[in-house]
């Protein structure tokens, strides 16, 4: 059937309120208003308000009832509009729900999941959005999920919930409105592997989340230029899947990362030093970064543009670490 990302993402939040009765949506304007990117646009009129609430203005607060309700035996999916936001949370995720299982000598789990819109691409401005989910990808005790296709925005969701520990979701405000063709029988998927969306031979292109459509655009554009390019999604950004990583550089010899984050300290230069550290010896040319540029987001639209990763700068990228190790 045809889908959007977003109703797909409205189906995964639907089939877990229907699957589960301790699942419950909160988050500020979830409700009535239909959330703020419109994915829970009528699930408060289906399951009511006890199950679909609206909070009040306080990350820090609703998150941390979001804690509480998860120790308690209840499946919260908490909502934080942005990323940006979430960092009015951060003493919640990063020093209670990703801790508290290791400083109750494993007696208390934390099966909560956190979703949140990242990324740029929309004229919002700086305060809304950066790509941070590479900070959380640096803790300990949580998992952190990036679904950039419709089946992964309709799966993830309940898997997620299915594990005891807290997971965060990033959606990419730009993926919203992708629409495409997706299996009316969809449901849940796998969390833990990378996927490997365009097969190459060349050089493996690594990236996840928004980025991925202008990566698989660059691959069939340096595909018309002779160039074999792999794509390979990451899905999962913590715990990373090295084997996925690894092995596609074992078969192109040639990688570059593709990462809205901001280059310094950023995801994409830890899966750059992994490779370096476990690959080295498969390696015809450096690895190569593809980031956005180390600035807060503009909002004049031709700044914001300029800021990001394009899939002209993916091909160009490509093109030297292939000419460099030829």
């Amino acid at each position: 059937m045809k889908s959007t990302y977003r109703e797909a993402m409205r189906a995964a939040l639907r089939d877990a309120l229907e699957r589960d009765e301790r699942v419950f949506l909160m988050g500020e304007d979830v409700g009535a208003y239909g959330g703020c990117f419109a994915v829970s646009l009528g699930l408060l009129e289906e399951f009511g308000p006890a199950r679909v609430r609206d909070t009040p203005l306080s990350e820090s607060g609703f998150v941390g009832a979001g804690i509480g309700a998860a120790l308690g035996g209840m499946r919260p999916i908490v909502e934080i509009m942005t990323v940006n936001f979430s960092l009015l949370a951060l003493d919640q995720i990063v020093n209670s729900a990703a801790t508290l299982l290791h400083m109750s000598g494993g007696q208390f789990n934390v099966p909560l999941v956190i979703r949140m819109t990242t990324g740029a691409g929309r004229q919002l401005g700086a305060q809304h959005s950066h790509s941070l989910e590479g900070w959380y990808a640096h803790i300990p005790g949580l998992r952190i999920l990036a679904p950039a296709t419709l089946e992964d925005a309709r799966g993830m969701l309940w898997t997620a919930l299915e594990d005891p520990d807290p997971v965060l979701i990033f959606e990419h405000g730009s993926l919203y409105g992708v629409e495409g063709e997706l299996d009316g029988e969809a449901g849940p998927v796998g969390i833990d592997r990378a996927a490997v969306r365009r097969a190459g031979t060349d050089i493996s292109l690594i990236t996840y989340g928004g980025t991925l459509p202008l990566t698989l655009d660059a691959a069939a554009q340096l595909g018309e230029q002779g160039v074999s390019a792999e794509v390979i999604d990451l899905r999962t950004l913590r715990p990373l899947d090295e084997e996925t990583i690894l092995a596609s550089v074992a078969r192109t010899h040639r990688a570059v990362v593709v990462d809205e984050a901001w280059r310094s300290g950023s995801l994409s230069a830890e899966i750059a030093a992994r490779i370096g550290e476990k690959a080295f010896y498969d390696l015809d040319a450096p690895v190569g970064r593809v980031c956005g540029a180390e600035v807060p987001m503009p909002y004049a639209k031709h700044l914001e543009e300029a800021a990001l990763p394009s899939a002209p700068r993916v091909v160009a990228a490509a093109l030297e670490a292939v000419s460099s190790g030829a």
